[in-house]
C-alpha cells in the first residue's frame, strides 16, 4: 500500500508592506517575518504585495508568472505578477505590477490610494482564479486587503476561490480605508444584494468588511484586542457583535534580523555576557556622531511623528526632562512625520544642543545602532496595537519606558512589580517625565542596571509561539 504524502498547508499573506521590500511601519516587519517562521513549522507560506520602485525590487531577479488584465469602470489595466526567483527572504515573494497604478515609488500618499488598493486585491484574486491556484488560507493584513474576504465569497469572477478560508489581521484599527460608495464602480462585479457587507455608516469601510466577512480575525496583541472591544474608531460594536471570531495574537520579532551578536549594522557586536562592554562601545559611537556626552544616560525615541505615538508630546518631554534634571541626561530622537513637530524639535535642538540630538527620516541602519547604544527607549504612545520597538530594545539590552496600553501591557512589566521596564498610565508629558526621572535613579545603580539588562536580553520575543498560534487558527474548523 502506497502511503499518501500529506501536502503542506498553503497560505498566501496579502499585504502592501513587507520588510525589506517596502517598509513604513510595523506591518512590514510582521509580514516580513511571520511567513519565514511558518515555513520552519511546515506551512507553505508566501507573500503577495504590490510592486514598488524600491532598491530591493531593483536589486533582485524576477520571473513573470502571470500576465493578464482587469477592468475598472471603462479602463483596462494590465496585471503582471512577478515572482522573486531565489526566495531570498525564506519564502516565495510575489509582486503585483499594474502600470499606472501599482508601479510607484512609495507605499502611501497618493490621491487615488483607494483605487490602487482595490486594484491590488482584484488583481491578486484574478491571478489565482485564472491560474487555478487555490490556497488553504488567504491571510489579509489590515484594511488594504480587507475587501478580499468579501470578493472571494460574493464576486462571481472568483467562484473558483469561494470557500477558501480568510483570516484578517488588524495591525492598526485607527486606519480603516473608508471611501465613498461611488468607488464600488472600481470593484469587480459583485452580488448587489450583499452590499451591506461593504457598508458602515453610509460608506464603504474595508476594515469593517474584513471583520464581517472573514472566517476569523486577529489583533496583534491580546491587550489591543481587549481595547478594540471598547474603542475602535466606531467599529467597537461590530467587533463585539463578531466576538466569536476575534483573537489576540501578540506579534513576535525576527530574531535573526534583530540579534546584537550578528547585526552587521552595529559599531560593535555583543551578547548577554559582553553586553556592558558592547553597549558602551555603541553608545560612545552614537554620542560621538551626535556630539553628546557618553557619560550621561541616553534616552531614545524611534518612530513616526504621529499623535497615536505620542510624538506631539516629545517637545515638552525633551524640554522638561533636560531642564528639570539640570542636564543630567541625553535624548536622541529618530523619526519623521508631522512638520510642526519636526520644526519644534529643530528649535529645541538649537536650545538644548548639549543634551538633545535628532535625525529626521526612516533610517533602518541608524535605528539598529540606537537600539544598541541607548540606555532607555521612550514610547509615550496613546495607541500601540502591539509595538515592536520595545521588543527590539530589550533584545539589545535597552530598557523600555512605555505608556501602559495595547501590546505594551502584554510585553513590558514595571520594575516595581518584579518586571523589567518602566510603565506609566496616563497619556501626557507629566507622567512621561516622571518615568524618565525614575529611570535616572535606576541608571545610578550599575548593579541593578546590569542585572536588568541580562534579564531583558534573555526574554523570548521570537515568532515561534505566535506562528504556531496562527497555524492553529488556520486549522480551526
Amino acid at each position: 500500500m502506497i502511503k499518501k504524502i500529506k501536502k503542506p498547508m498553503i497560505v498566501f499573506h496579502l499585504s502592501v508592506e513587507c520588510f525589506p521590500v517596502a517598509k513604513v511601519g510595523g506591518l512590514a516587519d510582521v509580514v516580513g517575518a511571520l511567513p519565514k517562521y511558518q515555513k520552519k513549522l511546515g506551512v507553505d507560506a508566501k507573500v503577495v504585495m504590490p510592486w514598488y520602485n524600491k532598491p530591493f525590487v531593483q536589486e533582485h531577479e524576477y520571473e513573470v508568472v502571470f500576465d493578464g488584465f482587469i477592468h475598472q469602470i471603462h479602463h483596462t489595466f494590465q496585471v503582471l505578477v512577478l515572482k522573486e526567483k531565489h526566495d531570498v527572504l525564506g519564502y516565495e515573494l510575489y509582486l503585483v505590477k499594474i502600470p499606472g497604478l501599482l508601479d510607484r515609488d512609495q507605499v502611501y500618499g497618493y490621491f487615488d490610494e483607494s483605487q490602487q488598493f482595490i486594484a491590488f486585491q482584484h488583481a491578486v484574486l484574478h491571478w489565482l482564479s485564472s491560474m487555478k491556484i487555490r490556497p488553504d488560507v488567504l491571510h489579509c493584513h489590515d484594511y488594504h486587503t480587507g475587501l478580499v474576504p468579501f470578493m472571494v465569497e460574493h464576486c462571481p469572477d472568483f467562484e473558483f476561490l469561494k470557500g477558501v478560508k480568510t483570516i484578517g489581521t488588524i495591525h492598526n484599527g485607527e486606519y480603516q480605508g473608508t471611501m465613498d460608495w461611488q468607488m464600488s464602480n472600481y470593484m469587480p462585479r459583485f452580488d448587489a444584494w450583499k452590499w451591506g457587507f461593504l457598508d458602515w455608516n453610509g460608506r464603504i469601510n474595508p476594515l469593517a468588511t474584513m471583520i464581517k466577512c472573514c472566517n476569523e480575525f486577529t489583533a496583534v496583541s491580546q491587550g489591543y484586542m481587549t481595547e478594540l472591544f471598547e474603542e475602535a474608531q466606531g467599529l467597537q460594536d461590530l467587533i463585539k457583535q463578531e466576538h466569536q471570531k476575534a483573537h489576540g495574537i501578540i506579534n513576535g520579532i525576527d530574531t535573526e534580523v534583530w540579534d546584537p551578536q550578528t547585526d552587521k549594522m552595529l559599531f560593535e557586536n555583543y551578547n548577554i555576557k559582553t553586553a556592558n562592554k558592547g553597549k558602551k562601545a555603541n553608545k560612545e559611537f552614537l554620542c560621538n556622531e551626535f556630539h553628546l556626552n557618553p557619560d550621561l544616560p541616553l534616552y531614545a525615541f524611534i518612530g513616526r511623528f504621529a499623535g497615536e505615538k505620542g510624538a506631539d508630546m516629545l517637545p515638552d518631554i525633551v524640554r522638561r526632562s533636560i531642564t528639570e534634571t539640570q542636564g543630567a541626561l541625553n535624548i536622541l530622537i529618530l523619526g519623521s512625520g508631522n512638520p510642526q513637530i519636526e520644526n519644534t524639535l529643530k528649535q529645541l535642538r538649537e536650545e538644548f544642543y548639549v543634551n538633545f540630538a535628532m535625525d529626521l527620516g526612516y533610517k533602518e541602519d541608524l535605528s539598529h545602532k540606537i537600539y544598541a547604544g541607548a540606555d532607555f527607549l521612550l514610547m509615550p504612545s496613546r495607541v500601540e496595537p502591539c509595538g515592536l520597538n520595545q521588543m527590539y530594545a530589550m533584545r539589545y539590552g535597552t530598557i523600555p519606558i512605555v505608556r501602559y496600553t495595547g501590546g505594551l501591557k502584554d510585553t513590558v512589566a514595571d520594575v516595581s512589580s518584579g518586571g523589567y521596564g518602566l510603565n506609566y498610565t496616563f497619556p501626557g508629558s507629566d507622567d512621561a517625565v516622571h518615568a524618565i526621572k525614575r529611570a535616572l535613579y535606576l541608571y545610578g545603580s550599575k548593579k541593578e542596571m546590569n542585572n536588568l539588562r541580562k534579564i531583558i536580553m534573555n526574554l523570548d520575543f521570537s515568532w515561534e509561539k505566535s506562528a504556531k498560534n496562527y497555524i492553529t487558527l488556520y486549522k480551526k474548523k
